[in-house]
């Protein structure tokens, strides 16, 4: 049985995740473990046009906690897991720590995997390529890894 660490968060609804899980399913018995970073409200893309509103010495910002970020990590890990079920794949997952090197090392702590899959937002825009993820897990957990970046999110 090969074992998948698939490392996601705003994609984890992506088609592109759905295919790699599938593809790997194919190959094989196979079992996955979604790494959901706990990506801070502020990281998160979205397609909303913020508005800035206007204060002395700048634009408002509101800041959400921490446990905010973990409220809808989770929430967007239960929503595929239960679509990953429906598709006959057996997954389970956990929300981990924000930063996604970390995040994939308190998994690898009471797991084995014979894969890393990283699914990013589309590359132009993904923070996770532009800071370098993918070789930094490959130099951490000397585990081959796949990055995929979904299309549209």
């Amino acid at each position: 049985m090969r074992r998948y660490a698939i490392v996601a968060n705003q994609t984890l609804d992506s088609d592109e995740l759905l295919g790699v899980v599938r593809d790997r399913a194919a190959q094989g018995p196979a079992e996955f473990w979604l790494v959901v970073p706990a990506t801070p409200v502020k990281d998160l893309a979205s397609k909303a046009v913020a508005i800035p509103m206007p204060v002395m010495g700048g634009t408002l910002s509101l800041p959400h906690p921490p446990a905010e970020a973990r409220k809808r990590a989770q929430a967007k890990l239960d929503a595929a897991l239960t679509k990953l079920a429906a598709a006959g794949v057996t997954a389970d997952g956990a929300v981990a720590d924000p930063d996604p090197v970390r995040a994939v090392a308190e998994a690898v702590e009471a797991r084995t995997f014979d894969e890393i899959v990283i699914v990013t937002l589309p590359t132009r825009t993904s923070r996770w390529i532009h800071q370098d993820v993918p070789d930094r897990l490959v130099q951490h957990f000397q585990v081959p890894v796949t990055t995929v970046a979904a299309e549209d999110v």
